[in-house]
């Protein structure tokens, strides 16, 4: 199935067109950018599977998806975040009910330019660091280089994440980019720069990416941890992990059932360990 990229203002749409019959079985998927590329393959396997549905997509942030359900234009927001307060009294004012799925586990990766001399650092100086706090890596390294942040919008579930995780307000420098794949390529290309990702995006081979990723220390003295070491996620002992999320519209919960079904199929457990991300054994729907 032919995947299409269209750039849009302010994000990029990653559009799943196929052809479809019946226009019941259409489902309109919006929001996490951390989630975009595992959506894109999950609806492509499932279509190839039933023909009969087709599942147009789209990134922008969780944000973006979480508005989009409110506004009943889709029918699954994808997010890397809970709903916020204000959202949630928004669905209750316009009466509109959902249903949540859990269904993967995410890491966030901060990574630096692979030839810069640090490999690890603790949760304290990344707050210091991303807050503007510290500015040069001289303050942390022999290297007498200014500190350029890439980080994504305030609709970004990871931005919000990273920001609650941190209990931090973001530098004014911080360069807002639109996806992963942005950021990747900021700090690629930047021997001065750090940004985060989620873990899928660098599970492969960070150092043919031009990046390295850091190891996280939560305390000082304690272990440094890897966002790709697979045991600590499982133990749940890294301390930027996170849930993933499908919001769903309670109205739309019958079309999108098989598609939910299908994730959670060993063909779609596979592709979202493929993808870097791991496994849930408590998932469960709640409205």
């Amino acid at each position: 199935m032919p995947i299409k990229l269209f750039s849009l203002v302010g994000f990029v749409v990653i559009g799943l067109c196929i052809s479809c019959s019946n226009g019941s079985n259409a489902i309109k998927m919006k929001g996490s950018d951390t989630e975009v590329n595992l959506a894109v393959n999950l609806a492509e396997k499932f279509t190839e599977q039933d023909p009969n549905f087709s599942i147009a997509i789209s990134g922008g942030g969780s944000g973006l998806g979480i508005t989009s359900l409110l506004n009943g234009q889709a029918d699954i927001a994808n997010s890397s975040r809970p709903l916020s307060e204000e959202e949630q009294r928004q669905f209750s004012e316009k009466n509109i009910m959902l249903k949540t799925v859990i269904f993967a586990e995410d890491a966030t990766a901060f990574v630096v330019h692979k030839d810069l001399p640090i490999e690890e650092v603790t949760v304290e100086v990344l707050g210091k660091i991303l807050s503007g706090n510290i500015t040069n890596w001289s303050e942390l390294i022999d290297a007498n280089y200014p500190i350029n942040i890439y980080g994504r919008q305030s609709s970004s579930g990871t931005h919000s994440f990273i920001k609650k995780k941190l209990a931090i307000e973001f530098s004014n420098a911080a360069k807002e980019m639109t996806g992963n794949a942005q950021i990747i390529e900021g700090v690629k290309a930047d021997r001065t720069g750090i940004g985060y990702v989620g873990a899928g995006y660098v599970a492969d081979d960070p150092v043919s990416q031009g990046i390295k990723v850091l190891k996280i220390i939560e305390k000082e003295g304690e272990k440094a941890i890897s966002p790709l070491d697979d045991e600590a996620i499982n133990q749940r002992i890294y301390f930027f992990q996170r849930p993933l999320y499908q919001f769903v519209l309670a109205e739309s919960w019958e079309k999108v059932r098989p598609f939910i079904a299908f994730e959670r199929s060993a063909t779609g457990r596979k592709l979202i360990e493929d993808h870097g991300y791991y496994i849930l054994n408590n998932q469960q729907d709640e409205i």
